[in-house]
């Protein structure tokens, strides 16, 4: 039996898809279902049983023994979320509950972290854990992510197998319900879509033009691979970097985009929204030599492949994976 929580968000959901794909269907789904817009990633797809996050752990005390893996993915993922009392009741404490279950009843575990732990990247893309207490997070998001990866490392008592998973600018199929926290190429489509052009946010650092802001986006197939690869591993555990290893412009981002569907393009400016300007990432490229280093030697999808398979394959008709 494997346990996904967040299990009908983005991410997790394709996790899912892809482990029916490699006949795991003993699969326990744990999330807040009341959110109506998020049931149909979970349509379809072959599972054992529904359990609400907040009975999560009662579940666990009676069904441990049949548990082999847990892969805990739920969280608050919203980086304009103000509220730390929100963000540390559920990314902080309810991680440290996972991680103290996984540690009593010797489950392995691969948790979600996050490249906004990182902040503006002035200390670089390492995922070193020496580094951790040295970075600066950009909003309370970040640092929800970067405390419990501090606290992780810091425990005496671990799961005898553990990965934290920084994921760096995931996009792809399944991210249908997250509004504006949704890929800047699935917003990329939409515009497109209805208007025929794409804006893209003004640069308002000097250092930087109009759309040659970079960031290091990476397929969600190819994270449902990593974590696919790392259920099996079960060894040398430890945080790793999920990217692609490569920095890409938005302006790539958005050429592909109209590429993608045979259109000409026409992209325009506007200023980046106050509330984030201050908090806004320039620049993120994954340093991935860690996790190349213990064995994971798949490719990563290039930006203009991963784009043209979400737009052709699934935007454009609204499917799911």
């Amino acid at each position: 039996m494997i346990v996904v929580t967040g299990a009908a968000g983005f991410i997790a959901s394709c996790l899912v898809t892809r482990l029916n794909a490699a006949n795991f269907n003993d699969i326990v789904v744990v999330d807040n279902f009341t959110t109506e817009r998020k049931l149909a990633n979970l349509k379809g797809k072959r599972l054992r049983e529904y359990v609400d996050r907040n009975e999560f752990f009662e579940w666990l005390d009676k069904n441990h023994e049949q548990v082999e893996f847990i892969f805990h993915l739920g969280a608050r993922t919203d980086t304009a979320e103000k509220s730390r009392e929100i963000l540390d009741l559920l990314n902080l404490e309810y991680s440290k509950k996972v991680w103290q279950a996984c540690c009593q009843y010797q489950l392995p575990l691969v948790y979600a972290s996050s490249a906004a732990t990182y902040g503006s990247g002035t200390l670089g893309y390492a995922d070193d854990d020496a580094l951790l207490p040295l970075l600066r997070p950009l909003n309370p998001y970040g640092e929800s992510k970067n405390d419990f990866d501090n606290w992780a490392v810091a425990q005496v008592e671990k799961p005898f197998f553990w990965a934290g998973l920084k994921f760096f600018n995931v996009y792809g199929p399944n991210e249908y319900h997250k509004g504006r926290m949704a890929s800047v190429i699935f917003h990329a489509y939409e515009q497109i879509r209805r208007t025929g052009s794409m804006e893209l946010f003004r640069s308002h650092n000097p250092d930087f033009a109009d759309g040659e802001q970079k960031r290091d986006f990476v397929y969600v197939k190819d994270v449902c691979e990593v974590c696919y690869f790392l259920m099996h591993h079960r060894k040398n555990s430890g945080i790793y970097n999920l990217g692609s290893g490569e920095a890409r412009t938005f302006l790539d981002l958005a050429l592909n985009t109209f590429a993608a569907l045979n259109l000409t393009a026409d992209i325009h400016f506007k200023d980046t929204p106050e509330d984030i300007r201050d908090t806004y990432q320039y620049f993120t490229q994954a340093e991935m030599q860690k996790l190349r280093g213990i064995g994971y030697d798949q490719p990563f999808t290039r930006l203009e492949d991963g784009i043209r398979d979400y737009v052709q394959n699934y935007l454009v008709s609204g499917v799911y994976l």
